[in-house]
């Protein structure tokens, strides 16, 4: 009987061409949402429960925000080659900006940076899907917060 001693896990960096900046937005709309609900805690004075709810809130914020970090790194550092880079050469320092806001939403509660983060990954998703020659539209996202993300326009088969 064979043993495994370990399990390789991440993203490969083989051609495997499966690249969406989608997990990026929908956690840059989480830490939004989750700022907004911390915010709305902060405005009085908390219980025991109500800091423990915080707690996890603060946690959870930590967790999405480095998610975004994660997937715009992966898409960045594995799908954005010389071609690209050449067609697209603010993707370095877009991708260094959503690395900076990113660490903004971690070290601060104002839902402006969670805001500011959404929209520099749907700046980052825009190039990505231009880049792989699809044009793209600004959606509002169907639940809260209700903020846009940018998404390639498919055409129907």
């Amino acid at each position: 009987m064979f043993k495994i001693k370990n399990i390789a896990q991440g993203h490969c960096d083989i051609p495997c061409k499966i690249y969406d900046p989608c997990i990026a937005q929908v956690a840059a709309l989480s830490v939004v949402r989750l700022l907004n609900l911390i915010q709305d805690m902060t405005k009085g004075k908390l219980d025991a429960s109500e800091a423990s709810r915080l707690s996890r809130l603060t946690a959870e914020k930590e967790k999405e925000c480095q998610i975004v970090k994660s997937e715009v790194t992966i898409i960045w550092g594995d799908y954005f080659k010389e071609p690209q880079i050449v067609e697209y050469p603010n993707i370095h320092d877009l991708t260094h900006s959503i690395m900076r806001c990113a660490s903004k939403c971690k070290q601060d509660l104002d839902a402006s940076n969670g805001e500011e983060l959404l929209a520099l990954v749907n700046q980052f998703a825009d190039i990505f899907w231009q880049s792989k020659g699809y044009s793209t539209e600004l959606l509002a996202a169907p639940y809260p917060p209700s903020l846009g993300v940018v998404k390639p326009v498919l055409e129907h088969v």
